[in-house]
């Protein structure tokens, strides 16, 4: 079956896995420049012997450093993201956003979900983003240019897009990574300054840790340190791709009319310029990039690494094919 035809519960159990895969590698490379920390700062073993902590706190702290993150960025992540993009609430007795509200009650009662509050970000780009930490405290934003452009069942189909990131908790997810590229910048600018004076200390722990191999470990580390803002970054990129994807398919299940959000993305992609009100730390957390990065209509391996959003002639053949639309 092609990737065009495939329905929407395939799509869905594939970027999950997808998904996980990248998070959990997340974690690990957290945990492994703690580890690092650990061995050739502190003088910790794992096979025993002397050192300055008899158990890895680096490895330990470093993993709790990005769940302190995690959880303070869930608590007043959905306010900042509001507040630095200009968001204001769409009033129920305001007639401009009438149907705004009916359409976003209406998606809610199809995912089963409470209703999330509801923004508009006074931009003439269409966009719109989803936030919060869970279902009972979401929120989802959309520029005044998205109103303005798209049509009823258009509009339906980008409020599901954005209830598949509630219901699925992308919401929660992207606001982890965010916290968790915070915690690896922490660790990132203090190993540099540790490792600029103990120098000395990093000798007698890399003699103790296993000769050739704590060498290569020592070398793996070190480049870790060097690439981990740019390692994290990507990891960031690929989940945010990843979540697109799996938001188009929940959008199309909820609506049973995929070619509405086809439609929509179109237009959206038609509009050429970006999204100035929405700032580049919260593009990843958008339907379409804010920035408008060329990158995100290409295909391959450096449009892969470096595009924050999958390319958006993919998103529409895709989303074509569920609705058997081939053209």
């Amino acid at each position: 079956m092609s990737e065009s035809s495939a329905n929407i519960l395939e799509q869905q159990a594939t970027n999950r896995r997808n998904t996980i895969f990248v998070m959990v590698f997340f974690i690990l490379f957290v945990g492994f420049l703690g580890f690092g920390f650990d061995v050739f700062l502190l003088g910790y073993s794992p096979g025993g012997g002397r050192s300055l902590f008899g158990f890895p706190v680096a490895t330990c702290a470093a993993l709790l450093l990005g769940g302190f993150s995690a959880w303070r960025g869930l608590e007043g992540g959905a306010s900042a993201v509001l507040n630095s993009s200009g968001a204001v609430p769409a009033s129920a007795d305001d007639p401009r956003y009438k149907q705004l509200q009916n359409v976003v009650e209406e998606m809610a009662i199809a995912a089963g979900l409470p209703k999330p509050q509801v923004y508009v970000i006074p931009d003439p780009d269409p966009n719109a983003f989803a936030t919060g930490k869970d279902p009972e405290h979401a929120c989802i934003a959309v520029t005044q240019g998205l109103l303005d452009s798209l049509n009823r069942e258009e509009l339906q189909g980008v409020v599901a897009h954005e209830m598949g990131h509630v219901r699925n908790y992308d919401i929660r997810v992207l606001t982890v990574i965010a916290a968790l590229i915070g915690a690896v910048m922490l660790l990132v600018e203090f190993g540099s300054r540790t490792m600029a004076w103990g120098g000395g200390g990093r000798r007698r722990s890399s003699d103790r840790s296993g000769g050739g191999g704590g060498i290569i470990l020592l070398v793996f580390w070190v480049i870790g340190i060097i690439l981990a803002p740019f390692i994290a970054q990507l990891l960031a990129m690929a989940v945010s791709r990843q979540r697109e994807y799996l938001a188009d398919a929940s959008g199309a299940e909820l609506t049973r009319n995929p070619g509405a959000l086809a439609s929509a993305l179109q237009k959206i992609d038609a509009a050429v310029e970006p999204t100035r009100s929405i700032k580049k730390g919260t593009a990843h957390l958008c339907i379409a990039n804010p920035l408008g990065s060329s990158l995100d209509d290409k295909e391959g391996f450096f449009a892969n690494l470096f595009s924050t959003h999958p390319p958006m002639q993919k998103r529409i053949m895709i989303l074509k094919g569920m609705a058997y639309q081939h053209a």
